[in-house]
C-alpha cells in the first residue's frame, strides 16, 4: 500500500485515529527503515541495533511535524529526510558522549610541529600565529571552546560538558573566533592573505 498513497492520503492516514493510522505507520516505519540503512551504511559508528531507535525517534519527530509538510516532494521523500537527520545527529551525539573535553583540549595536536601534514611555506606563519593566538589571548574557556570545535565535538556536546547553556556557549565561541580574527589581524593577517 506505500507505492499508492499519495502525499495528501499519507497526511490523511497519519492524522486520523484507528487501523488507517495503524496501517499508515507500520508501513512508514517499514520506509524509514529501507532509508536509514541506506544512508547510513556508510558511517562507521552506525550498528543496525540501533535502527529501530532512530525510527521511532523519527516517527515522534514526523507526527508532531506533519503541520510543516509543504508538498514539495513526496512524503515519504520529506520523511526519511527528517529520519536521516535524527540519526546523525544521535550518531554524533553518541561519538562524543565518551570523550572528556579536558582530555581532548589536552590532546590538542595543534602546536606548529605537532600538525599532521606539513603545511606549505606560505600557510606555515598562520598556523604559527594561530597557535600563539590561541595559547595567549583568549581565555581558559574560549581556548576550549575553539579547540573542542576544531576537533570536531559538537557544540552541544561541549555546553553539556561545561556545564553551559547552548546560547552562552555560542556567545563564548564566537568570542573566541573575534579574538582570533583580531589577532591575525594584528599580526599582518587579513582575510586576503589567509584566504
Amino acid at each position: 500500500m506505500t507505492q499508492d498513497r499519495d502525499n495528501n492520503e499519507w497526511l490523511e492516514a497519519l492524522q486520523t485515529d484507528g487501523a488507517l493510522r495503524e496501517a499508515a505507520l507500520s508501513d512508514l516505519r517499514g520506509v524509514l527503515l529501507i532509508g536509514l540503512k541506506t544512508a547510513l551504511k556508510s558511517q562507521s559508528d552506525f550498528v543496525d541495533s540501533l535502527l529501530d531507535d532512530f525510527v521511532q525517534d523519527s516517527l515522534v519527530r514526523i507526527l508532531r511535524s506533519l503541520d510543516q509538510f509543504q508538498n514539495r516532494s513526496r512524503f515519504v521523500t520529506w520523511a526519511t529526510a527528517i529520519a536521516i537527520r535524527v540519526a546523525l545527529t544521535e550518531l554524533r551525539k553518541r561519538r562524543w558522549r565518551d570523550v572528556s573535553l579536558e582530555k581532548l583540549v589536552a590532546d590538542t595536536g595543534f602546536e606548529p610541529s605537532a600538525t599532521e601534514t606539513t603545511p606549505d611555506r606560505e600557510s606555515q606563519p598562520i598556523i604559527e600565529a594561530m597557535y600563539r593566538i590561541i595559547s595567549s589571548d583568549l581565555t581558559d574557556k574560549q581556548r576550549t571552546v575553539l579547540l573542542a570545535e576544531i576537533k570536531g565535538m559538537a557544540q552541544e556536546e561541549i555546553a553539556r560538558q561545561m556545564g553551559s547553556s547552548r546560547n552562552a556557549l555560542y556567545k563564548l565561541s564566537h568570542d573566541a573566533r573575534q579574538r582570533l580574527k583580531l589577532g591575525l589581524e594584528k599580526s599582518g593577517f587579513n582575510a586576503l592573505t589567509i584566504s
